[in-house]
């Protein structure tokens, strides 16, 4: 009797531990696509939008993931250091951090543009948050001294914060009309479509890194 007593605590503590990593496996990896425009679908139809598509890529690859859709159209940097708290909810794992582009339309000084978005990237490491930066580039028209200034922002940035680069979110379909909506600016579902394909691989570098391995408990 005294053997079953000692033994009833260990079974009850195993069962307790096989339950919280059954619960923590059934838990999907939680990624906000945070950003302007080009974040929130801009111009296109439901189920069309960057995030959608690629939470159903990665889905279609067998991963349990969840990807909230927090683009504002016409969004600067500014205004997404002001509403990054509670656009990205408690549980996030990995945000995918988009946003500069209407700065540089609006040709706001690259320095602000890098203040705000080191702003940003600072709060979210204290928060231990993994975030996967996307690069823009200025438009040729604005010249070669904003150039200068805007491009190297976010290489120096994600260099500083330690934090995965995909250096030009727009990669493939800027410039290219059979990839954009007729303002020539915003992808249609062709241009997300070849957007989805060539950050796949990025992202789910953080899923896979945060599987527990084979026999282990998370």
């Amino acid at each position: 009797m005294a053997f079953k007593s000692a033994l009833r605590p260990a079974l009850l503590a195993c069962f307790a531990l096989v339950a919280l990593a059954a619960s923590a496996r059934a838990e999907p990896y939680r990624i906000v696509g945070f950003g302007d425009s080009l974040m929130a679908g801009y111009g296109l139809d439901a189920g069309q939008s960057f995030p959608e598509k690629l939470e159903k890529a990665l889905r279609a690859k067998g991963h349990d993931v969840v990807i909230e859709q927090a683009g504002v159209s016409g969004d600067t940097t500014s205004g997404g250091l002001a509403r990054l708290e509670w656009s990205v909810p408690g549980g996030t794992r990995l945000v995918i951090l988009e946003l500069g582009a209407n700065d540089m339309l609006r040709g706001i000084g690259p320095e602000i543009t890098e203040s705000n978005l080191d702003a940003m990237l600072a709060r979210l490491e204290e928060r231990d948050i993994a975030v996967l930066l996307a690069g823009m580039r200025a438009a040729p028209n604005l010249g070669p001294d904003y150039q200068a200034a805007f491009d190297p922002i976010y290489p120096r940035l994600a260099e500083k914060h330690g934090v995965a680069l995909y250096p030009f979110f727009l990669e493939g379909v800027a410039a290219d009309r059979a990839y954009l909506l007729e303002d020539g600016m915003h992808p249609n579902a062709a241009g997300i479509d070849r957007i989805v394909e060539g950050m796949l691989p990025e992202v789910e570098k953080f899923v896979v890194a945060a599987q527990p391995a084979a026999g282990q408990i998370p």
